[in-house]
């Protein structure tokens, strides 16, 4: 496993907890933050890229 692999998935593992806190505490903006992180880690984690790099992706996508 290297270095962006492993950042994908503490990715995803900060955002399941941002999800959970959203749940227990009611708060819609945590739980929209948790489902993003956990977005990107899962594409940073198989794509092999940045956080930087998948997150431009994404915004390139949109327009």
């Amino acid at each position: 496993m290297n270095k962006l692999e492993l950042e994908g998935k503490w990715n995803q593992i900060k955002g399941a907890f941002k999800q959970k806190y959203g749940e227990w505490f009611n708060d819609d903006d945590a739980f929209v933050d948790g489902q993003y992180d956990e977005a990107i880690g899962r594409i940073q984690e198989k794509s092999g890229k940045t956080r930087e790099e998948v997150e431009k992706l994404i915004e390139n996508w949109k327009d």
